[in-house]
C-alpha cells in the first residue's frame, strides 16, 4: 500500500504544478486579487472530479482484467507524454504557466473550468482509476489512503503555487520553472513504473 500511496502523492504533486487550464486560472487570480481570495478555488477538483470518478468507475468495474492491464500501459505512455510537456515548459522558463486565465471569479466557476478540462478524465481513466481499484481490492482503507494522498498533495501543491505567485511575483516564473522540471522527473519516474507494471502482467 505504501508504494501506491507514494505514487498517488507524486501524481498529485505533478498535477498541481503541471501547466494547465486550472493552474493558469489560479495563478492569474492570485496575481490579480491576492492569495486570500484565490485560495478557496484550489478545492475545485474535490467537487469537479466527482462526476469524473463516477463515469470512470462505471466503465472500469464492468471491463475484463486484460483491459485494466492495457489501460495501465496506456497510462504509462500518457505520463511519459506529460513528462515531455513539463520538461519543455520548464526549459521555456515557466512562461507557459502564465497563460491568460478565463474570466471566472468564483469557486463554482473554477469547478466549471476543471470539468471542461480533459486532463482529469484522462488522468482518472488512465492512471488513478486503475490505481484506486487495485488498492481497493486489497482493502477499503488502502483505496481511501490512495485517494487522500492524491487530493491532499494536489490541494497543498496548488495552495503553495497560489501563495507563491501572490507574494513573490518577481520570483514566481523562475520558481515555477523549477517546479515544472521537478514534475517532469516525477511524471517520467512513475510513468516508467506504470509501463513496467503493465508489461509484468503479461509474464
Amino acid at each position: 500500500m505504501l508504494s501506491q500511496v507514494l505514487f498517488a502523492a507524486s501524481y498529485g504533486f505533478a498535477a498541481a504544478v503541471q501547466p494547465g487550464q486550472l493552474q493558469a486560472y489560479l495563478i492569474s487570480r492570485a496575481v490579480a486579487h491576492g492569495w486570500r481570495r484565490t485560495l478557496p478555488a484550489v478545492l475545485a477538483p474535490l467537487l469537479s472530479d466527482v462526476p469524473v470518478i463516477v463515469l470512470v468507475f462505471l466503465a472500469l468495474t464492468r471491463l475484463p482484467p486484460l483491459f485494466l492491464t492495457l489501460l495501465r500501459l496506456a497510462g504509462g505512455a500518457f505520463l511519459m507524454y506529460l513528462a515531455y510537456g513539463a520538461l519543455k515548459a520548464g526549459r521555456e522558463g515557466g512562461r507557459s504557466m502564465e497563460a491568460p486565465a478565463p474570466a471566472h471569479r468564483t469557486f463554482l466557476e473554477a469547478v466549471a473550468v476543471n470539468l471542461l478540462n480533459p486532463n482529469p478524465y484522462l488522468g482518472w481513466a488512465l492512471v488513478l482509476g486503475p490505481l484506486v481499484l487495485q488498492a481497493w481490492t486489497a482493502s477499503a482503507a488502502s483505496g481511501i489512503a490512495v485517494l487522500a494522498a492524491f487530493y491532499l498533495t494536489l490541494v497543498a501543491g496548488s495552495s503553495a503555487i497560489v501563495v507563491l505567485f501572490a507574494l513573490a511575483r518577481s520570483l514566481g516564473p523562475r520558481v515555477a520553472a523549477w517546479l515544472v522540471r521537478a514534475s517532469a522527473v516525477a511524471l517520467a519516474a512513475f510513468g516508467a513504473w506504470q509501463l513496467w507494471a503493465g508489461l509484468a502482467a503479461f509474464r
